[in-house]
């Protein structure tokens, strides 16, 4: 039986590999050929359309602030999703159930609440309640922050849940406590092995700023669509270019994550070689460095 987790195709599954390729590559090139043709019929191609996006007034007043005000909206909810999510996972996970019951509560709720209905409810809600007005930035980031930390709040608890609890129990076997094993021990690992988890729900999060139309946030989508549009008459060819920003900015964030973790894997790397570990005699090694024992008079 093979050990390995992967085996090489043979010579017909590369055949019927490649013949596949070639198929979905015809299929894909038609299917773009089909749509550039639907575009030209209706037009969509005519270069009036086109040339606000070679002036620098269109990126000055209209695509540049809307990427900052998406950036900044999505930082801010990144950061708070993120801590949102680690404090209600522990929670979740807590012996005492007047934390772990209500933690759970919370976390279902804000999860089964559309994010939209959420961002118009603070808006338009919450200033009944607080008797004052809620800025649009601040409903989109508490929207955001809310329903991102409780699909979070599931994936760590997941993560911590999959480490070997042989490592808590050693923990604990030398005097950790309950606290110093998860900040130490389960969520440093959890969240490792959960970055691809991560990594798409932060991807997701920054898709969703775009939600902040609803209460006229002036975000990416409002600004260089809507707004653009209505001056320039060409909601298509913005769409396209405001798709276009969306996909590179998502593309650096999957990159940033995909590099933090290789650098993380080195690093454990490094740290498990300079582990000492039992030469011959039993005394330590470390690295490459052999330890010998004394003979024994």
């Amino acid at each position: 039986m093979s050990t390995l987790l992967y085996d090489h195709p043979g010579p017909r599954a590369r055949i019927r590999n490649r013949i596949l390729s070639v198929v979905f590559g015809i299929g894909l090139a038609a299917v773009l050929w089909w749509v550039y043709a639907k575009f030209d019929q209706a037009n969509q191609w005519e270069g009036w359309l086109w040339k606000p996006f070679t002036e620098a007034a269109t990126w000055t007043q209209f695509i540049l602030p809307g990427l900052r005000a998406t950036l900044w909206a999505a930082a801010v909810a990144m950061v708070l999703s993120l801590a949102f999510g680690i404090i209600f996972a522990v929670g979740r996970l807590s012996d005492h159930w007047w934390i772990s019951i209500p933690a759970g509560a919370v976390v279902e709720f804000f999860r089964a609440v559309p994010l939209l209905l959420m961002i118009f409810f603070i808006f338009y809600g919450v200033p009944f309640l607080i008797q004052g007005p809620v800025s649009a930035f601040w409903a989109v980031v508490v929207g955001l922050t809310l329903y991102n930390g409780s699909v979070l709040a599931e994936a760590f608890r997941a993560g911590i849940r999959s480490v070997p609890t042989g490592q808590s129990e050693a923990a604990y076997a030398v005097g950790m406590r309950k606290s110093q094993v998860m900040q130490l021990i389960l969520v440093p690992q959890a969240a490792r092995a959960m970055l691809p988890v991560i990594v798409s729900q932060l991807v997701v999060l920054l898709k969703d700023t775009a939600l902040g139309y609803i209460v006229a946030f002036p975000e990416l989508l409002q600004r260089g669509v809507n707004d653009l549009s209505a001056n320039r008459g060409n909601v298509v060819a913005a769409a396209m270019v405001v798709a276009v920003i969306y996909i590179v900015l998502n593309s650096l964030l999957t990159s940033l994550a995909g590099w933090l973790d290789r650098r993380s894997s080195r690093r454990a790397f490094r740290i498990s070689k300079q582990t000492p570990k039992p030469g011959p005699g039993g005394t330590a090694t470390a690295g490459n460095v052999t330890g010998v024992t004394e003979p024994q008079g």
